[in-house]
């Protein structure tokens, strides 16, 4: 699947300041990942620690938290991951499903999908 950087906001937990990053659309990530330092800037704290297991196959343990993003006109509390500073910001399948769009790999952008309620 050929990947792709959209334009996101990630938020304090108030949701009064927002900053603008530019994120690799990765819906092979489970969650979203930002970069610690701008994480703890914006107030995150971290709730729990999770095991990972990273493109190489290894096993790391990250923090975890909860903060907002703005997405495409839409806002929502989600998941985040405390990444290296020096890591590209992944905006992760968790995120994707909570908001609402799909990836379109093709065209490289994400599209409107409807949900399921079944």
């Amino acid at each position: 699947m050929g990947t792709f950087n959209v334009s996101l906001q990630a938020g304090d937990p108030a949701a009064t300041r927002f900053v603008d990053i530019d994120a690799l659309v990765d819906a092979g990530a489970s969650h979203t990942s930002l970069p610690t330092t701008l994480l703890r800037d914006l107030g995150v704290a971290p709730r729990f620690k999770r095991r990972f297991i990273l493109a190489t196959g290894a096993s790391v343990t990250k923090d975890v938290g909860q903060t907002w993003v703005r997405l495409d006109g839409r806002e929502a509390m989600t998941v985040v991951v405390f990444d290296e500073d020096a890591a590209m910001p992944l905006l992760g399948a968790v995120t994707l499903e909570e908001m609402g769009p799909g990836v379109d790999p093709l065209a490289r952008r994400l599209v409107e999908v409807p949900g399921l309620l079944t």
